[in-house]
Formats: structure tokens, sequence, C-alpha cells
């Protein structure tokens, strides 16, 4: 088990690089890609748009902001460097390397939208077709190469205002030289959702540069049946890579049937799949769960991709994904109630079993910090241990096992994970367990949550138990190794950094205040003790982690069966709706 506290920044070596994980085949795979790549890159073609391109989807304002400055922040890698063009950053890493010629920026300089965001954007596209376009250097993947085109040719208005002659034919030809290379080498991604979807998107909107798409279409459809479940959810349990999912399906779906190509049946099956589970991982607020590497997604892709999927189904069954969802009143309780993926699917997962989110109307009040991936390795770390959610960790120690490769998959997860909902008097109830400590203490982790029907009052009681002889003798053990004085235990409640947090003198209650003038009141029963800490929220937008702080209850173990209840419950005079329309700029939003 990982021991870490959610402050902490673990020392690591850092990952290898790709290339030390390359097979024989990779190695070829790379050699081809880059032969491929110069073929396309002298060869004499050029393009126009078979149809009107306009932006899918946009960044965020406050990040073209921070580029515009100058303020790098690329896996990780911070720097400030007004005087660098975006592609002389950190040419040896290769994680920058592959998200910086992806161009997701170029939708955060397309949503600031200013001449000085423009400027910008034009200066680097043009600068890479004349560093990289006759297919030299790095970027010449396929997938990388998908991501690139999509926004070159989704922001094209942006980036070709006021352009002369010469530069637009010099983008037009790098656009069909990059989609030359793609239809080559596209089945080096034939797997991947978003790398196919991306690919049908630039086949059907170049002239001329269709090739494989009925290809691509087919193979869309055998990666539905693959990555999609029965149930419509994915294996990563990531919301908004769920969310992304759909976005570029139904983009597909809407694109093949426009150009009268025929929409493999796999793909809208999927489509109608996935629906009711997005719908049930929505907070009151409309914004997603923020679970195992996920945030709340991009502005407004959630909404516009439910939208246009056309279907109707509402969230269906007590939980979706793995995910638990209580509903009351203006509130909403989202409870990671399944055991993480493993594998390769749990690269960015997190050890966040019975964590919970709370948010009322629309406003967040207990959140898990996020993912700490943007801010490099050490931050990705720490945010995917236990501490870092709203839930029970002993002294420090994850519910899973983060593994210390260079790949960080989950290699431990409880076994056993139990979640039952149940209803009484218009109640919601969740009753759940885990036993990703037994291995180590000899303990399970249940908890039950009960939500009132008008979403006024939240009721917790948190257990830690032996089951069986056997767990009496490991935690007798553990027992002895601190010399008797118990197992130490931390409830962790991490609040959003709008919420304002106010203990009492005794330490029996905390007063939560929201923006909306909501107030909350968080009791328990003295088992613990209370204490408030600095916490973290970690979202897109940001340059660095923004502060917050968190309600602990902590104690210790002595018994076979350790109880601490708590409650949280609007304050009295708190009307039963609240006027809360004010708009507020993001967080993150640059200083």
């Amino acid at each position: 088990m990982v021991r870490m506290n959610w402050a902490d920044q673990p020392a690591t070596s850092g990952p290898q690089s790709m290339a030390e994980h390359l097979t024989w085949r990779g190695r070829i795979a790379v050699f081809v890609d880059r032969r491929h790549a110069k073929r396309a890159g002298r060869a004499s073609v050029t393009t126009h748009f078979a149809r009107a391109p306009e932006p899918r989807h946009m960044g965020l304002a406050d990040n073209g902001q921070h580029l515009v400055a100058g303020a790098f922040l690329f896996s990780g890698l911070r720097i400030n460097a007004p005087e660098l063009a975006i592609w002389d950053l950190a040419p040896q890493d290769l994680d920058v390397i592959a998200e910086i010629h992806g161009c997701d920026w170029l939708a955060d300089l397309a949503a600031l939208g200013d001449e000085d965001a423009r400027t910008k954007a034009q200066a680097w596209v043009h600068d890479w077709i004349a560093r990289f376009g006759a297919g030299h250097g790095p970027g010449w993947q396929a997938d990388i190469t998908a991501r690139r085109l999509c926004h070159w040719i989704d922001h094209s208005d942006f980036l070709l205002r006021k352009q002369d002659a010469a530069a637009k034919a010099a983008f037009l030809q790098s656009l069909a030289r990059q989609a030359l290379f793609l239809t080559r080498r596209w089945q080096r991604a034939d797997d991947d959702i978003g790398s196919l979807a991306r690919m049908i998107h630039v086949g059907l909107t170049l002239h001329g540069m269709a090739g494989p798409v009925d290809h691509m279409a087919l193979a869309l459809g055998v990666a539905c049946k693959t990555q999609v479940d029965a149930k419509g959810a994915i294996a990563s349990r990531n919301p908004a890579e769920l969310a992304a999912v759909l976005s570029h399906l139904v983009d597909s779906r809407d694109m093949l049937t426009a150009a009268g190509q025929t929409v493999p049946a796999d793909v809208t099956e999927a489509i109608a799949r996935i629906v009711p589970v997005l719908r049930a991982l929505r907070h009151a607020d409309g914004r997603l769960a923020r679970f195992h590497g996920g945030g709340h997604g991009a502005q407004g892709q959630l909404d516009a991709a439910l939208a246009a999927a056309g279907v109707k189904t509402p969230a269906t069954g007590p939980t979706a994904m793995g995910f638990a969802r209580l509903t009351g009143g203006r509130s909403t309780l989202i409870i990671d109630a399944a055991a993480p993926p493993t594998g390769a699917a749990s690269r960015d997962a997190h050890a966040s079993t019975l964590g919970f989110e709370l948010t009322s109307g629309r406003r967040p009040v207990i959140v898990n910090c996020g993912s700490g991936a943007r801010f490099g390795d050490d931050w990705r770390r720490a945010s995917r241990a236990t501490p870092s959610h709203s839930t029970l960790a002993l002294e420090g120690i994850s519910s899973s096992h983060l593994g210390r490769l260079a790949t960080e998959w989950l290699t431990e997860v409880p076994r056993l994970v139990r979640a039952e909902i149940s209803t009484e008097n218009g109640e919601r109830r969740l009753a759940a367990s885990h036993d990703g400590y037994q291995p180590s203490h000899g303990l399970t982790h249940a908890r039950q949550l009960q939500l009132s029907a008008d979403g006024r009052s939240l009721t917790g009681e948190d257990l830690l138990t032996t089951l069986s002889p056997e767990d009496e003798a490991q935690f007798d053990r553990m027992f002895d190794q601190t010399l008797r004085a118990g197992v130490r235990f931390a409830i962790r409640f991490h609040l959003h950094p709008d919420v304002t947090c106010t203990p009492n003198a005794d330490g029996t209650l905390v007063s939560l205040g929201l923006k909306s003038g909501e107030i909350w009141v968080f009791q328990h029963d003295s088992v613990a003790q209370l204490s408030i800490s600095p916490s973290v929220y970690l979202e897109n937008g940001q340059l660095k982690p923004h502060a917050a702080q968190q309600v602990v209850l902590s104690g210790s173990a002595l018994p076979y069966a350790t109880r601490v209840r708590w409650s949280l419950a609007k304050a009295d005079d708190t009307p039963l709706a609240v006027r809360d329309l004010a708009f507020e700029a993001p967080l993150g939003a640059a200083e």
C-alpha cells in the first residue's frame, strides 16, 4: 500500500521515455511513420473545404490569456518564456511534445479570440508548417496528427483571417499533406474511438481527402463494441472521458449521415447506451462528477452532445458505471461505489472507492481534489491517493495500490465492493463497503449515506470492522505494531474553494457558507477529533493548484469495530429555494 498524505508530492524517478518501452514492432512502426511522413510532406497536393468548418468545441479563454503572456503549462512543465515559440518548449520531453503538437492549445487561443491571440496562433501554426510540414520532426503519429488537423480545421476561420493568399495556400497544402499521411497510417489508431472519429472528420471535411473513410467507419463500429460495454460504460470509469466519447460518436454519426455514408449500427447503439449513463453522472449544476482523472469536461460539450444525440432515455438503475447517485430537492450526491479499474485502463484511475461529491443547486460543496496530471508527475500521483478524496483512509494509506512503475497502473484494488441503494419515506440511502484495507489491516470500510427527500440533510456513518478470525489476527498484528495505540484513520471532506469554513469554539461543528447564501452545518458524534486543514482544487484552466480547505475527522481504530457518525445539514434559516443566478468567473481566471 502507498503511504501518502494528500499534500505530499512524492519523489519519483520520473517516467521512462517512450522509446525505452518500444518493442521491435513498435520501432518498425515508428520507422514506417517517418517514411510516410516524409513522402506526404513532399507530395504535390492541396485541398479545400468540402463543407464550411466551424468550431465544435471551444477551449478556455483563461488558458488563452496565459499562452499570449508566454506562461506555458503542458504535461506538468511550467515555463514563463514570452520570447519562446511553443515548439521550442522541452524538445526532449515526449509527453510535452505530444500535447503541444496535438494543438489543443489552439482552442484556448480561439476562445480568447482577440487580436493578440489570433496573431499568436497564426505565427505558431505557420512556424509548424515551416519547421515540420515537410514530414520532419515530431508530431507525425496518426493520433497526434488527427488531433492537430481537427483543431486546424475547426478553427480555420480564426487562423486564416487577414492572411494573404500565399499564407492561405501554404495552410491548405499542409492540411492536404497531413490528411494524406492519415489515409496511409490510420490503422495505427484503429482501436481508439477519439482518433478514428477525428480521422473521419478530417476525411469528410477536406475535399478529395476522404480516402478510406468507409473503412474507418467500420473500425469505429468495432471500437464501440470493444470499448463501450453493454451498460454504456468504459473501462477507465472516467466520466469526462465518457462524455468525450459520446461527443466523438455523435459527430461521426452526423457527418457520415450528411455525406450519405452508412453509419455502423454499433455506433448508434453505443450512443444510446452512453446517454443515460452520463445523465446519471451529472450534478444538480449540470456538471460532471470529477473522478478517475476526469474534470467537469469542456464547457458546453456535454450539453451539446446530449442534445445532438437525440436519445431521450433517462438515467436508469441504482448505479451507472460504478457510481451511485442520490438526489433530494436541489441536492445531488454522487459516490464512487465500485473498485477502480486495473491494467492499462487504470493509468489515470484514482484510489477513490466510497469517495463522494455533494452539490447544492449550482454550488459544489463536497468535492475531491481532482486530477493533478496537469501539474506534473508528483501532483498527479498525490491526487490519485485516497486522502485526496472525500472518504476514509488509514494512516494516509490508499485503498488501492498505486504502482511504482513508469505506467503507474493500479496493481491492487479492493477485491469486493458492495453497494445497495434503498428508498424509505422518500429518503434515498446508500449502504456500501470495500475490503481494500483487509489484506494490510484486516479491516473492512463500510459507509452509509442518507439524503433527505428535500435535499437539506445528509447523514453519514463510517465503520471500520473485522469480519473473520483471520481479519482479527491481522488487525491484532497491526495493533501491536502501533504499541497498542490503535490504527490511525482520517475521514476527509474536501471543500470546494468557494466554500467558507468556520468551526465553533469546542470543535463539535463547522459552518460551511456557499456563495449562494446557503449555510450548511457539519456535526459529528465526537468519536473522532475534528480539524480544519488545507486542501487543493485541481482543474483545467489553472496554472497552479487552487487553495481550498477540508474538514477532517481523525481518530484511532481500537476495538474490532469503530464507528463514526456525522451529518451535514442546511441551517434552519436557509430558505427552501435560493435565487442563485450571479455570473462567476471560472476558477483559474487570469490574475
